[in-house]
């Protein structure tokens, strides 16, 4: 029967209506089926890729600072995959495939914050997060952790460093935002970011790193951009977010008392 209809509808003159639309249709329907199997099978050297510039962004981040570039000659990097509530490691997750942003945006993967809590204006925070671990001569010696929040005009994602205090900043970089050109979009360079090496997270548990609007003082305190005060805020938000109870504190206290086993 199937082959009959298709005889017939071959058989068709070239020019009549009904074989001109259908062929368009088949050739449509054709070109569809190729290019979804081709998103889909092409997803994970697509996924492979995202996560090879985010590793050599933050590498590049820490070449970058004195003293550091040197000790990753000698360190070993490890990527782990957390688990933000309890703090502890989920190793049952592939470092190497798991899709933070994703995880982010799937409602399953994900945990809807309140007003209150919501410091670094994200909505949503994924409950698995990635963390690189530096380690020289199987000693602890730097944490990267990836955070984000929304700024003036856009989200802000950066990288902050930790030495093995878990509490002094080693280095912090943007590496996406969309803020104000000339203005906001200052926090992504070399020198506004050179100020963070050597600024303390906290103060007897409580995180109180700052952007401040000018006049930087204390261990605690980093310089704005005249003109981009609600990004400093921004800014100052995120870590507020990330370095706290939602964000990464849980790791960092498991980190403390137990090391990584």
């Amino acid at each position: 029967m199937a082959d009959n209809l298709w005889t017939r509808f071959l058989a068709r003159p070239n020019d009549d209506r009904v074989k001109t639309v259908g062929m368009a249709f088949l050739v449509a329907l054709g070109c569809g089926v190729l290019v979804s199997t081709a998103a889909v099978a092409l997803r994970p050297v697509q996924q492979a890729n995202i996560e090879a510039q985010r590793a050599a962004t933050m590498l590049a981040m820490l070449e970058g600072v004195p003293g550091i570039g040197e000790m990753l000659e000698r360190a070993s990097v490890e990527t782990l995959v957390v688990d933000l509530d309890t703090g502890a490691l989920a190793p049952e997750i592939d470092a190497a495939t798991f899709d933070q942003q994703a995880a982010a945006a799937d409602p399953e993967a994900s945990t809807q914050l309140s007003r209150a809590e919501d410091l670094a204006g994200i909505g949503r925070r994924e409950n698995h997060a990635l963390v690189h671990v530096l380690r020289e001569g199987g000693e602890l010696a730097l944490v990267v952790l990836p955070v984000r929040g929304a700024g003036y005009q856009s989200t802000i994602r950066a990288y902050l460093a930790l030495e093995a205090d878990l509490e002094t900043v080693a280095a912090f970089t943007v590496y996406e935002q969309g803020e104000t050109p000339g203005l906001g979009a200052r926090i992504a360079e070399a020198g506004w970011q050179a100020q963070w090496p050597g600024k303390r997270i906290y103060d007897e548990g409580e995180v109180m790193i700052d952007v401040v609007p000018s006049g930087a003082s204390g261990p605690h305190e980093v310089d704005g951009i005249s003109g981009a005060t609600v990004t400093g805020y921004a800014v100052s938000d995120m870590l507020l977010f990330w370095m706290g109870e939602r964000g990464f504190a849980p790791f960092l206290q498991t980190l403390r008392e137990e090391g990584i086993r």
